[in-house]
């Protein structure tokens, strides 16, 4: 998956520092009773704006979203939406859909990969469901749920939910009328998705967003 995005990133504070925020919000929220290992990485490219999960808790943001973000609980917003994917096993029922785990293409391919001993055959069809996965678009309940579950998650973790308007305010700007960035191609905007995060948001806190939760 790193190779995809030209590896991991080699800053590796800043990796930590997504992987701390990450496993922050996995302590704070229900995803930390699921059988779930979740493991949050930086990827190098700076180019492509894009974060994604895999079945089973992996989750990525690349360098290029991430130098778009302007503060912490952003980052947490990002985040905590793929934990939602993660938590709602939207990855899962993709991957089912797709029949990607049929032959060798597929759970085969995925139980005999070994990255100290590759081969060309397993690599490649390795290779070839990772693809797949990361281009698969997920549906407008999909994104609901996970927006949701976002809400959710980053206020449990000490992080101001209101973040994630302003994440869903920098993609639209970053798309500037023209090509979206690949995040909203991967993760379709629902309608009017400002308007349902504040819906969320205000249902949660009926009184007002607490001013203590990080911004």
């Amino acid at each position: 998956m790193a190779q995809q995005y030209g590896g991991i990133h080699p800053d590796r504070q800043a990796g930590a520092r997504v992987e701390e925020i990450g496993q922050q919000l996995v302590r704070s929220t229900k995803a930390s009773q699921t059988p779930y290992k979740f493991q949050f990485h930086l990827l190098a490219d700076e180019n492509t704006i894009n974060a994604f999960a895999l079945p089973g808790g992996q989750i990525f943001i690349t360098a290029g979203l991430l130098k778009n973000l302007k503060s912490e609980g952003q980052v947490a917003g990002v985040l905590a939406h793929e934990i939602g994917h993660v938590v709602g096993r939207h990855s899962a029922e993709q991957v089912a859909k797709s029949q990607l785990t049929q032959g060798l293409t597929g759970a085969a391919a995925i139980g005999l990969y070994d990255p100290d001993r590759p081969s060309t055959a397993v690599s490649a069809a390795a290779a070839a469901i990772v693809g797949k996965l990361v281009t698969m678009r997920f549906g407008r309940q999909d994104e609901l749920e996970s927006d949701e579950l976002a809400v959710d998650f980053t206020a449990q973790a000490g992080y101001d939910p209101r973040a994630m308007i302003q994440v869903m305010q920098i993609l639209e700007q970053a798309g500037g009328g023209k090509n979206p960035p690949e995040f909203m191609s991967t993760h379709p905007n629902p309608g009017n998705r400002i308007a349902e995060l504040e819906k969320d948001i205000a249902a949660q806190f009926p009184g007002g967003v607490p001013a203590t939760l990080k911004p």
